[in-house]
């Protein structure tokens, strides 16, 4: 068994790498998501609350949906184009489900704004002033245990339907450090906070597998650094703060990297201990990395590749008093030529490149 697990970590990718001891090659039939923004299929928006983005306004939604979705890009996210692949209808946010309805396809728990650790953390250090929603993680979680009878009522049947499910578990713990940042906390001062998240995102998966999971896939964080609202928000007269190659805040980009460091450590570890369930860690970063360094390759425009395609001016294309969907804001023609959307989020053609990447994979 040492030597297949060793196989496999050698000759997969080095973008995603998948801790196992039984192969996770299935034609799942039912997906669960739990996360923040990047996955949020509508739970948000069935709040009715106003968020930052006016994510219930056009152009959210123009490429794919031709709607707002509650989606916080232009088209699709990854959780979409992952169902697409398995023949798995569009996931039904929590929250717009209704009493009787047929969820053996699954459901999605993500919200928009969502943090890894409870909000009560970010009100007890004064660090809530951008709070959206209190919709964390064990909030989450707490959705699907209630929904998990109503979807598979006898413990035989439970058990068998969970082995064949597969449950994305973020990427979630990104807003836990936005949050913090945007506070005005130093990086030393948030690299405190990542021990608690990454605890907080085992502690969830550990969770689910005693539920019944059995194929989870755990992502880690984007390369900050390269994302419009860090570029715009954190500018820097000095020039060793970029990236002499794709002009990245490399301080940000290093931080997201630590994060992943100690999230795919503690994932190692807890598959040593849980050897009967397939934990799947997806490095985000080094698969939309190449979109920074090399955007040419994947149909984005270089110009572009770290300003929005929506948003309200001024530099990188962001103004936070016109953001993408608000007055004096304006999306550009084409989204597919860009990675960044509104400035927080990605385009439908950036996730579109990362869910091919986690999909040949599965």
């Amino acid at each position: 068994m040492r030597i297949h697990l060793l196989f496999l970590l050698i000759s997969l990718p080095s973008t995603l790498c998948i801790f196992m001891n039984i192969s996770t090659s299935s034609n799942y039939k039912t997906i669960f998501s739990f996360g923040d923004s990047l996955a949020d299929t509508g739970n948000y928006l069935t709040y009715g609350r106003e968020a930052i983005l006016a994510i219930d306004k056009s152009p959210y939604g123009i490429t794919y949906f031709h709607r707002p979705t509650g989606r916080c890009s232009d088209g699709r996210l990854v959780v979409d184009f992952i169902a697409e692949a398995f023949g798995v209808p569009e996931l039904p946010p929590y929250l717009a489900t209704a009493e009787g309805q047929n969820l053996r396809h699954g459901v999605n728990f993500a919200v928009a704004g969502a943090t890894a650790l409870d909000t009560s953390f970010f009100y007890e250090r004064g660090l809530d002033a951008f709070l959206w929603t209190n919709s964390s993680l064990s909030i989450q979680l707490g959705w699907f245990k209630k929904l998990k009878p109503s979807i598979c009522k006898q413990a035989t049947d439970c058990t068998k339907f969970l082995r064949k499910s597969l449950f994305l578990v973020g990427e979630i713990g990104g807003n836990d450090y936005n949050f913090a940042f945007l506070m005005g906390q130093t990086i030393e001062d948030v690299k405190k906070i990542v021990p608690r998240v990454v605890r907080a995102i085992v502690e969830a998966t550990k969770t689910l597998i005693k539920e019944g999971a059995v194929n989870l896939v755990i992502p880690g964080n984007f390369p900050v650094g390269c994302l419009t609202v860090y570029q715009s928000l954190f500018q820097s007269r000095n020039k060793e703060d970029y990236d002499s190659h794709n002009k990245c805040l490399v301080a940000y980009n290093h931080f997201s990297q630590y994060h992943n460091r100690r999230l795919k450590a503690a994932l190692i570890k807890l598959q040593r201990q849980l050897t009967h369930a397939n934990i799947i860690y997806v490095d985000y970063y080094n698969i939309a990395m190449p979109f920074f360094n090399s955007p040419e390759k994947f149909g984005f425009i270089k110009d572009h590749v770290l300003s929005a395609c929506c948003g309200g001016g001024e530099a990188y294309n962001l103004n936070l008093s016109a953001m993408c969907g608000k007055p004096g804001s304006k999306a550009c023609d084409d989204p597919s030529t860009y990675v960044n959307w509104d400035g927080i989020h990605l385009t439908e053609a950036a996730y579109a490149f990362i869910a091919k990447k986690v999909i040949l994979n599965l």
